[in-house]
């Protein structure tokens, strides 16, 4: 296996693949750099036993004025600003939508609902909920407490009324927590609401092609939780920390299988991993094989950028792959900054080089230096060994939600990913516990 790999790395520089504009092939650009902070040095321990979240802005030289102001901008831009895809209904309710796309997906409002938490920001949560319940929620049927994944937003018209597997997952833990937050005797009882999904997650056996979300004999979550949908998975919704936080907090009685999903889900990420660039496919078996999805191929695209996100929390929370996240962390940053720190595209072949199909986007379909793969990069350093991570960091300070140069502007997702990062950078991301609620 080391000689495959070694000999990847040589084709990868002989060709000069994995060097971005402005540094010549005679330069090696995987070495680290020399930056006046120094080499970085991630914690050692995650934040579950020592209660405490690292504040990288600061670590990196900015004041925490500045850093509370950036959030704070984030915040508005995403949910209040000129751009905002948060929308209030009436007295008690409220939705993300995603506006290129003119829908509202259980991605954006359990992405919402986490802000929310978060930030605690119970009145936005709870709004997000109250419209989440009564327009994506199925109440009765074969998909009884699932969502259906696209709703028409004005209308509430279901534009699909499948569920895709990481909603369900993002909505459960977002409940779980607000129970930790808020208590559950303020109006809505979230411990409740996430139980009922749970449980109702355990009940569906294959009737009205209806599955678990959770492909139950490999331990993983499914693309999507349908007999056809059931057989293979998306990298970037193996979220171990999540599984962690269910394991904790659930008390459903699948407390092993929470944490035995956890330990499956840092291995799946093993194999899905490209040993050389660390990028992934968007879509994959449970082996961590690509799987290629007609014209789309087996690609590096927009699902994939939350990946190296998703592993950093998991490093930050709970540090139980530390090793791995570390190299994991370099082999991706170091790909990144090869391509240029403020010039790397966004879609990939999984071997670094740039696809020959373009997965278009409002329609656009271009590659660009997106914000979303800006944020979710940086969030890596978190894991950083090197001072080259340092750069990470400072990209995503200096960045702004804002259309590109052709007009092109998503503030949903690079709004909402950057917004994360702005978060998890900041020591603003954290595992909500009961103790918070005292």
């Amino acid at each position: 296996m080391g000689k495959v790999i070694c000999l990847t790395v040589l084709v990868f520089v002989l060709s000069g693949l994995c060097f971005g504009q402005g540094v010549s092939a005679t330069d090696d650009c995987n070495n680290d750099i020399t930056d006046h902070r120094g080499t970085m040095i991630p914690w050692k321990k995650g934040a579950w036993k020592t209660g405490k979240y690292r504040n990288v802005f600061l670590d990196a030289g900015y004041k925490q004025s500045d850093i509370d102001a950036k959030l704070a901008r984030a915040y508005y831009d995403v949910f209040e600003g000129p751009g905002k895809v948060y929308f209030e209904v009436g007295d008690s309710m409220g939705y993300v939508s995603d506006v290129k796309n003119h829908d509202a997906r259980t991605e954006g409002l359990s992405y919402g609902m986490m802000v929310a938490v978060q930030l605690n920001k119970k009145d936005l949560f709870d709004r997000l909920w109250r419209w989440t319940k009564k327009y994506m929620q199925h109440q009765g049927g074969a998909s009884d407490a699932y969502f259906a994944w696209s709703v028409e937003p004005k209308s509430g018209k279901h534009n699909s009324e499948g569920s895709a597997s990481d909603g369900e997952l993002y909505f459960v833990t977002d409940l779980l927590f607000a129970s930790n937050r808020w208590g559950n005797s303020t109006g809505i009882n979230y411990y409740a609401e996430a139980r009922r999904i749970l449980d109702a997650m355990w009940s569906k056996d294959g009737t009205g092609d209806v599955k678990n979300v959770i492909n139950v004999e490999h331990k993983q979550i499914c693309f999507v939780p349908t007999n056809r949908g059931y057989g293979w998975t998306d990298p970037s919704y193996h979220l171990p920390a999540f599984y962690e936080v269910w394991a904790e907090y659930s008390k459903d009685g699948h407390e092993q299988f929470y944490r035995d999903c956890a330990d499956t889900a840092r291995v799946f990420l093993h194999r899905a991993c490209h040993p050389v660039t660390g990028l992934t496919t968007d879509y994959t078996g449970f082996s961590g094989a690509s799987k290629a999805m007609r014209q789309m191929g087996d690609a590096f695209r927009y699902d994939s950028w939350r990946v190296p996100m998703n592993i950093a929390m998991d490093y930050s929370w709970f540090g139980k792959d530390k090793k791995w996240q570390q190299d994991y962390g370099k082999r991706f940053q170091n790909f990144l900054f090869c391509r240029g720190i403020d010039t790397f595209e966004d879609q990939f072949n999984v071997d670094g080089t740039l696809p020959t199909w373009i997965l278009p986007a409002g329609g656009y379909q271009k590659l660009r230096h997106s914000l979303g793969l800006v944020s979710t990069s940086a969030v890596a350093s978190l894991m950083g060994t090197q001072a080259k991570s340092w750069k990470f960091v400072d990209a995503v300070w200096n960045a702004k939600l804002e259309p590109y140069a052709d007009g092109y502007f998503d503030p949903y997702f690079d709004g909402l990913l950057y917004l994360f990062s702005v978060m998890h950078l900041s020591g603003k991301y954290r595992i909500i516990t009961p103790e918070m609620n005292k």
